[in-house]
């Protein structure tokens, strides 16, 4: 998929998502996300965060003694953004190509996708996935290494998407939809009941 294309989905999964937040009342908000320790509030918030100035960055990861993982979960919980805010900014971020030094423009599409199904799993919402475009970010999460790590956690197993052209891995098989695969790829158990086949079993120990 070329450039123009995968930016072309980021820009509707962003204003998608952002249509989708747009009608969640408090309690929903504060839902705890498919992220252990995150809410659907921290998830969005960084969502937009994204974009930050890589000066900031570079800031919030030393103040966080260079754990990443802690540094984005404080920077999302810190921020004090009003949903209304949350929803205009995410709006704001459609047609921007900004995007962290060092990273691939697929990243941005991984985390539109990902973390939208974060919000919405929990809250009971059937988000679609487009097809084509996760499989590019699947085909991401396969091939980056910090912080995935998916070659490493699947090692022995092959995923195969039932409904794209997607194919990863050796050992034993997995199949089911490419939203499902992406899912597990990238750590989130509740891709699982969705897939079967012979290394099931190795899968749920990789997640």
């Amino acid at each position: 998929m070329d450039t123009d294309t995968i930016w072309h989905h980021i820009d509707t999964e962003r204003a998608s998502l952002a249509d989708f937040l747009e009608t969640l009342d408090a309690d929903q908000w504060a839902t705890p996300s498919l992220c252990a320790g995150w809410t659907v509030r921290d998830v969005a918030v960084h969502i937009t965060q994204s974009g930050a100035p890589w000066r900031r960055l570079v800031r919030e990861v030393l103040r966080s003694g260079f754990r990443f993982n802690a540094m984005v979960h404080r920077v999302a919980r810190e921020d004090p953004s009003t949903p209304e805010e949350i929803v205009a900014t995410l709006r704001a971020m459609a047609g921007s190509r900004r995007r962290p030094p060092g990273t691939a423009v697929a990243d941005p599409l991984m985390d539109a996708l990902v973390h939208g199904q974060d919000i919405a799993v929990p809250l009971g919402v059937d988000r679609p996935m487009p097809p084509a475009a996760a499989v590019v970010a699947a085909r991401r999460v396969w091939d980056m290494g910090f912080p995935m790590h998916a070659k490493k956690r699947f090692a022995g197993v092959e995923f195969t998407a039932t409904d794209a052209d997607f194919h990863v891995g050796s050992g034993e098989q997995v199949q089911g939809p490419i939203r499902d695969i992406l899912l597990v790829l990238s750590g989130r158990r509740a891709g699982l009941p969705g897939l079967s086949g012979q290394g099931i079993a190795a899968a749920s120990a990789g997640v």
